[in-house]
């Protein structure tokens, strides 16, 4: 069955043909709608939400009234009332619904909240991303009328006093669209995708894999990559292709691709097409609308208002904290190839809301933007400004200089002496020397920024790597409860879990690799 065939609820098919018209006037209907919607809530009535709506410059009115905002800030200041059953608060009604995340670095976990507005947007947008297949050229449309194999949180959820709480992703699988169930092409089902325990998970979606015709693949790279394995284990295949042939799509997201991209063909008996998407716990905020597009196009209208900080060192202090009144600009006013931070407003109750994400504009006409890092993974002690991005194509430049698969990395910031080093830590079941490892990072990285290449010449004196197996990276997530689902290793390493992984590689590599649990 074709893609094309589906037959979509009413509602949804509306919302699929919204009138294109300039981004400014888009960003600003979204918004005006979010403002009508909430206007009654404790949130729009501070804030005079009526009045904005009523200003000539109501964009620039709304930035005037209403405070930026981090997850802490809101969350004490809003949120947290959500949390206790209170309706009304930031979006009209209860929430039932909270997505719990840590991010990469965080100890506590975040409650975000999940309204059934923000699913059926993140719905909508979704199939805005398969309709724009139809352009694709040379793939085959058939396969998108297989099965899909979705490998995300639990959708047993936790259940609070007047709430549910778990992954996005769980929670994204508990409510799909009956239509979509009804075609029988949600996989693993149900039944699997209620199981916590992410091993026992894995051993059923393995045990059931020769009884699905899988078309498309969604998930983090690395722990799809694992499952992919194991099922080629199991059933003693030369790749994936001679169980799944009409597997043609990789639905990717959260982590830049590449690193893993080598080791992932490898499980391949041919071609398939990469997909990216940009969603975040807060919204379905952009994704891959073209075939071989080098970014990812801004969901402009269907309820996510945009607004974009400059990240330099006016509007970020020195560990990412972003300062409280930022310079901020709408979409339209942003320039190509520079660093912003992102703000959005949506109707789940995030105002001006700066989810920690940094990135760059590459195509102003079609709206198209590359997530660059973090606003608080990177690094700079001594003015560097190393970005994830940076960090990401030194690797991918590495990989291929040396001929060794780099699937996973990070890199920590450290005193040396009375100066500073970059620790580097890289996975790889690969051999190779760790001084020509270094030797070669530095090298790309200079070629890549130039603030770097200056800082290795002062006070940034020192680069070492040191090689771990790839299986260490994943002990170490599984050691912090962070296994499986949309869990992701940080590129960055700061402070208490700096400290953890220290600890962990420094007894990982005795013999007997009795590694503590970390709490």
């Amino acid at each position: 069955m074709a893609l094309f065939e589906m037959k979509l609820p009413a509602s949804i098919a509306r919302a699929l043909n919204i009138p294109v018209s300039d981004v400014r006037s888009q960003q600003l209907k979204v918004l005006k709608k979010l403002l009508r919607k909430a206007r009654f809530t404790e949130f729009g009535q501070q804030y005079r939400f009526d009045e904005i709506l009523l200003a000539r410059h109501c964009g620039k009115k709304f930035q005037q009234e209403v405070p930026t905002y981090n997850y802490s800030k809101i969350y004490k200041e809003w949120w947290y009332k959500t949390l206790e059953g209170i309706p009304d608060v930031c979006w009209p009604g209860v929430i039932k619904y909270f997505a719990l995340s840590s991010g990469t670095s965080e100890a506590s976990s975040k409650y975000i909240p999940i309204t059934k507005e923000l699913v059926r947007s993140n719905t909508i947008t979704s199939i805005k991303q398969l309709m724009s297949l139809a352009r694709y050229e040379d793939v085959p449309k058939s396969a998108i009328g297989k099965g899909w194999l979705m490998l995300g949180g639990s959708t047993q959820l936790q259940k609070g006093p007047t709430y549910y709480a778990g992954d996005l992703s769980g929670i994204q699988q508990k409510n799909i669209p009956f239509w979509f169930m009804g075609l029988g092409l949600y996989k693993p089902g149900k039944k699997i995708a209620k199981e916590k325990d992410w091993s026992k998970k894995l051993d059923e979606v393995v045990e059931n894999a020769p009884n699905w015709d899988i078309g498309f693949i969604v998930g983090v790279p690395a722990w799809l990559q694992l499952c992919l394995e194991k099922i080629i284990e199991r059933y003693r295949l030369k790749n994936i292709h001679e169980l799944w042939p009409n597997l043609s799509f990789y639905v990717h997201g959260g982590v830049a691709l590449e690193p893993y991209k080598r080791g992932f063909e490898k499980l391949l008996g041919k071609p398939i097409t990469y997909i990216e998407t940009y969603l975040a716990s807060e919204g379905f905020l952009a994704y891959q609308n073209k075939q071989g597009a080098k970014g990812m196009h801004l969901a402009l209208n269907n309820n996510i208002f945009f607004e974009f900080v400059p990240f330099d060192d006016k509007n970020f202090d020195g560990e990412g904290n972003m300062v409280d009144a930022p310079e901020t600009l709408m979409l339209h006013e942003i320039e190509e190839h520079k660093e912003y931070a992102i703000l959005i407003t949506t109707n789940a109750g995030a105002w001006r809301y700066a989810i920690g994400d940094t990135v760059k504009l590459i195509d102003k006409k079609a709206s198209q933007i590359i997530i660059t890092g973090r606003t608080k993974h990177f690094l700079s002690l001594v003015g560097e400004h190393l970005s994830v991005d940076n960090m990401n194509k030194a690797i991918e430049m590495v990989s291929e200089q040396m001929n060794v698969f780099i699937p996973e990395f990070t890199v920590a910031g450290v005193p040396y002496g009375n100066f500073f080093a970059h620790e580097w830590f890289l996975a790889s079941d690969d051999k190779a020397d760790e001084q020509t490892l270094a030797e070669k990072i530095d090298a790309n990285l200079k070629q890549l920024n130039d603030d770097y290449e200056v800082e290795r010449n002062h006070a940034l004196k020192n680069i070492s790597v040191k090689l771990l197996p790839e299986k260490a990276f994943m002990d170490f997530m599984e050691a912090r409860g962070k296994i499986g689902g949309q869990h992701k290793f940080p590129r960055v390493l700061k402070g208490k879990i700096l400290n953890e992984w220290q600890d962990f590689v420094a007894t990982y590599t005795k013999p007997e690799n009795n590694y503590p649990v970390i709490k």
